[in-house]
C-alpha cells in the first residue's frame, strides 16, 4: 500500500527556520524539499508553535546537552496529518496532532537514546512548515483547542503535570503549592492546582502578572521585588508549616529558597533554571536531612502521561485552559524569540503558521 496522500495536497518547496549557534538572530528562513513518509512515519503540516525557555538556551549553547548543528528549532508544535505511511494504522489524513517532545519517550523509562529523541535539540525541530513524525510520538490534542492552543502541550502543560502526577505523590486537595513565576509552566501548574483543589501561592516580580494568576485562581501572590525574603512570606501564609510542593523554575538562583519554603516531607520539584546561577553556595545536605523533604528533577513526561492529561483537560475545559500572552506569524519568528527573551510574557509565547 503507497503512502496515502491527500488528493489537494501540493506543498511545492515548504519554508523552514533553522539557525547555526550564538543567537537566535542566526535564524534563517529557506525552502526545502519534501518527501513522502516512510512506512511508520506520518507527514504533519505544522500550524503553531510555542516557544520554551530551552529554545533560547539552546541558542546561546548554554544547554547541557546536546543539539544538531544547522538545528531546525523548537520542540512544541501542534499540526495536521496530511499524510501517512503504509504500515500506519493509528492515524488518518485530517487529524490534529501534537508530537512528543521527546519522540520515543512512550512510559517513564528514560535513557540516552531517548534523551537523543528529543526536538529541537538533538534532534531537528519543528519550526518548519511541514515535518514527518514517528507515527508512535503523536498524541490527539483536546477536540475544544484551536491549534495555537494544543502547540502550548507538549512541554510546559505535560512537565507541570508530570510534577503533580509523578513522583513520590500526587497532588491532593488541601495541598498548598508554591508556584515560582507565571510563564508557561507556572501557569499550567497553576491551573492543575486549581483543578486538583490545591490550594496555590504564586511568585512573580510583576505585580500585573499577579493579577492574571489570581484571575487563574491563585490564593496568595506575593511580588519577590517587594518582598525580597518572599520565603518567610510563604511560611507566614502557612501558618509556619511551610507548602506540600514546590514548582521550581529558576534554579539555583531560587532554590535555597524554596527550600526554606517547603514543609518537612515536602516535595520540590527542579523544572528549571531561568533565574541563571546563584552567587552563593546552596546548602541542600543538612536541610534534606532535617526536613526530609524530596528533591525531585523533571524531564517533561512521557506519552502515556500526554494522553492521561488530555483526558483531565477536556474533563476541566473552564479551569485548565492555556494561557497565551501573545502570537506570532511563522515569519516573524525572530522577533518572537525577541520578545520571549524578555520575560514579560504571561503563559506562552506562539509562532502561528
Amino acid at each position: 500500500m503507497p503512502p496515502v496522500i491527500d488528493p489537494g495536497f501540493d506543498p511545492g518547496f515548504p519554508k523552514t527556520h533553522t539557525f547555526t549557534f550564538g543567537s537566535y538572530n542566526n535564524l534563517v528562513l529557506h525552502e526545502v524539499p519534501l518527501g513522502a513518509p516512510k512506512p511508520n512515519e506520518v507527514l504533519v503540516k505544522t500550524h503553531a508553535v510555542s516557544l520554551q525557555f530551552r529554545d533560547l538556551m539552546i541558542a546561546n549553547q548554554t544547554y547541557p546537552f546536546g543539539a544538531t548543528w544547522n538545528l531546525v528549532p523548537c520542540s512544541d508544535m501542534a499540526g495536521e496529518i496530511i499524510s501517512v505511511g503504509a504500515d500506519v494504522t493509528q492515524w488518518k489524513v485530517g487529524d490534529r496532532v501534537s508530537a512528543s517532545f521527546m519522540l520515543d519517550k512512550l512510559h517513564d523509562e528514560q535513557t540516552p537514546e531517548i534523551i537523543n529523541s528529543a526536538l529541537g535539540g538533538a534532534s531537528q525541530g519543528v519550526l518548519t512548515e511541514y515535518r514527518t513524525f514517528p507515527a508512535h510520538s503523536l498524541v490527539a490534542f483536546p477536540a475544544h483547542f484551536t491549534y495555537e492552543e494544543a502547540s502550548t502541550l507538549p512541554v510546559a502543560a505535560l512537565t507541570a503535570y508530570n510534577a503533580f502526577v509523578g513522583g513520590f505523590s500526587p497532588v491532593k486537595a488541601g495541598d498548598t503549592i508554591l508556584v515560582l513565576g507565571t510563564g508557561g509552566v507556572s501557569m499550567f501548574a497553576l491551573q492543575f492546582a486549581v483543578t486538583s483543589g490545591a490550594i496555590c501561592i504564586v511568585l512573580s516580580s510583576s505585580d500585573e502578572k499577579l493579577k492574571v494568576a489570581m484571575k487563574l485562581g491563585a490564593k496568595h501572590a506575593i511580588n519577590y521585588k517587594t518582598t525580597p525574603t518572599w520565603d518567610e512570606e510563604v511560611l507566614k501564609l502557612t501558618k509556619g508549616v511551610g507548602v506540600d510542593r514546590v514548582i521550581e523554575v529558576a534554579g539555583n538562583a531560587t532554590l535555597a529558597r524554596s527550600i526554606a519554603s517547603v514543609k518537612i516531607n515536602g516535595s520540590i520539584d527542579i523544572i528549571g533554571a531561568v533565574g541563571g546561577g546563584s552567587d552563593s553556595p546552596i546548602d541542600i545536605v543538612l536541610p534534606s536531612i532535617t526536613k526530609g523533604f524530596y528533591l525531585r528533577g523533571i524531564y517533561v513526561g512521557s506519552l502515556v502521561q500526554f494522553k492521561t492529561m488530555n483526558k483531565l483537560i477536556e474533563a476541566n475545559p473552564e479551569t485548565t485552559h492555556p494561557v497565551i500572552d501573545k502570537v506570532f506569524d511563522f515569519t516573524e519568528a525572530k522577533a518572537a524569540f525577541k520578545y520571549f527573551e524578555t520575560q514579560a510574557h504571561v503563559g506562552k509565547v506562539v509562532i502561528k503558521f
